[in-house]
């Protein structure tokens, strides 16, 4: 029977992670179930780092955002997922969670509620998939993109956040006759880009679902504008954003498509676009277009 429950976040912060460990407590209570916390997300279970969570000195925690488990992006599976012979890593893969399921036991938990977006899913996931550990994982993930929910938690303080940044971006760039990149979070999905650009009321919103012609979609768009007598525009970017192969080869000179390919990875193998700076790459091929006699600023 479970009585003993251990409860983590993992990834970013966003305001509903407290409010989803305070749910845990309440429920705990009702069922007279113990809840007791992880320090530092996979970290921290790996560490044994635990504390002691008790409803009746947490009856405001859900009116606090973050996390007071506090949180990190550490992989268990970093290095199983580095051998290069397919079965090999499957194997390493399963020992490892076999592993994190045993680690269940040396703190003392029936079951593991795991908060965090698809990389510290991924890793719960995993230990259930091979050992049937009992897990529960709720999806924290300010992008949006998880299938048959309408939006996840986080994701509508930051459209909030991202919105504001825009609007208040407008001013200057309607002062100073500008044209504005804005970056905006978004690997694989740009639904934080779409709704806060439209919110925002941004001129262009580009996304990682539909790779984009700089010509047609940027430069023409501009010239467009120009026509009718804008003399200022803004640009949303998600940061997954990126051009068509076509367009690649013809438009870009600072990039190319072996550079995406060798972009360096963090421990769950996602590629680090930050490093990219897809926003800061626009900048070259706008800043010498004649189309429109403006001064560019990128802004992230």
């Amino acid at each position: 029977m479970i009585k003993r429950i251990g409860i983590l976040t993992g990834g970013g912060d966003c305001p509903g992670l407290n409010s989803v460990i305070y749910g845990a407590l309440l429920k705990a209570s009702e069922l007279n179930y113990e809840i007791i916390g992880i320090e530092k997300g996979w970290k921290g279970f790996l560490e044994n780092k635990t504390r002691d969570l008790d409803i009746n000195t947490l009856d405001d925690l859900h009116t606090v955002g973050g996390t007071l488990l506090f949180t990190s992006r550490t992989n268990p599976y970093k290095n199983a997922k580095k051998i290069q012979d397919s079965k090999e890593r499957e194997v390493a893969i399963k020992q490892t969670a076999m592993e994190m399921t045993a680690q269940m036991s040396k703190l003392g938990i029936d079951a593991l509620i795991a908060i965090g977006g698809d990389d510290t899913l991924g890793v719960a996931a995993a230990m259930h998939r091979y050992s049937g550990a009992k897990v529960i994982g709720v999806p924290k993930t300010i992008d949006n993109d998880l299938s048959s929910t309408d939006y996840t938690f986080g994701f509508w303080s930051s459209i909030q956040l991202a919105s504001n940044a825009m609007d208040n971006i407008t001013t200057t760039a309607r002062s100073h006759q500008r044209i504005f990149v804005i970056q905006v979070m978004g690997r694989d999905a740009g639904w934080l880009t779409l709704v806060s650009g439209i919110s925002a009321g941004v001129d262009i919103i580009l996304v990682p679902e539909r790779p984009f012609d700089l010509q047609k979609d940027v430069i023409d768009v501009l010239k467009d504008r120009v026509k009718i007598g804008r003399n200022f525009h803004i640009i949303a970017c998600s940061e997954g954003a990126i051009p068509t192969k076509e367009s690649l080869n013809r438009d870009f000179v600072t990039i190319s498509q072996a550079d995406l390919d060798k972009l360096p990875k963090d421990d769950f193998g996602n590629p680090l676009l930050s490093v990219l700076n897809i926003s800061k790459i626009l900048v070259n091929p706008l800043y010498h277009w004649n189309g429109v006699q403006q001064e560019l600023v990128v802004t992230i």
